[in-house]
């Protein structure tokens, strides 16, 4: 089918209260209500269009769920990365395998750093996070691997919070919703910024139709309910605790 939608996921890892947080307390997560979240997740990226692949969970690696990380998909290839987070660079290869029939693959190497998590993709311009994952050096792997394809790759500091999405999210044509306590909005030249009303809130998945968000921030789903987007809300309270947010845990292309 022409202009596939495809969305890769993976299942939630037993081991996934050993994961990486940063910017919040840990706090026990409840494996089985998380496992029920992302498949209520994973339905919902279904019935939004995708074609989803959904790979098997990962034990030794904690944070593999969070797919959105170990690559970065455009239209033409794809970037393989080398996360911040040392604990969680052998995710990196188990992805690529599930990329390589669907995209060239192009890598970053050290001393390069990028977390898929740190792009954040409109039109034919990335705005990429200078974050504790994401470094100058990557970064710069990232523009020269993709310019030649005719992107615009533009460095956005990010300040207390883990990545640059998780402070601003496309929600369509030129809009972007942002927490402005986290990133400079003056950084996201050419965007249409819209202010989320609750810290964590910016982060939302824009999927065919639905903008996909967690639950709890009902201030800000008001908000991009009156710009007359169609919003599914979903509790992921307990992925959360694993610092996740809505877009982490798909790698959404198309074909």
């Amino acid at each position: 089918m022409p202009d596939q939608l495809v969305a890769i996921t993976r299942e939630v890892s037993p081991t996934i209260g050993s994961c990486e947080v940063q910017y919040i307390t840990r706090q026990p997560i409840d494996v089985t209500r998380a496992i029920d979240q992302h498949r209520t997740y994973v339905d919902c990226l279904a019935a939004s269009g995708a074609s989803v692949i959904n790979l098997p969970a990962l034990p030794d690696l904690p944070d593999a769920v969070f797919v959105e990380d170990p690559a970065v998909v455009v239209d033409e290839v794809a970037v393989i990365t080398r996360m911040g987070a040392e604990s969680r660079r052998a995710e990196s290869q188990t992805l690529a395998e599930a990329l390589k029939a669907y995209r060239p693959l192009l890598r970053i190497d050290a001393p390069g750093t990028l977390d898929g998590g740190d792009v954040l993709r409109v039109g034919r311009k990335l705005y990429v996070g200078i974050s504790n994952r994401t470094n100058q050096a990557g970064i710069m792997q990232l523009a020269a691997h993709l310019t030649p394809f005719g992107y615009d790759v533009k460095p956005v500091p990010v300040r207390h919070c883990l990545h640059l999405k998780t402070a601003a999210c496309h929600l369509g044509d030129s809009a972007v919703l942002a927490n402005p306590d986290w990133v400079e909005v003056t950084h996201l030249k050419g965007c249409r910024v819209v202010e989320a009303a609750e810290p964590f809130a910016a982060n939302v998945l824009a999927i065919g139709d639905t903008v996909i968000m967690p639950d709890c921030f009902p201030k800000t789903r008001r908000i991009v309910e009156n710009l007359d987007y169609k919003v599914q809300a979903l509790d992921v309270s307990e992925l959360m605790k694993a610092e996740a947010g809505v877009t982490c845990m798909s790698l959404v292309f198309r074909l």
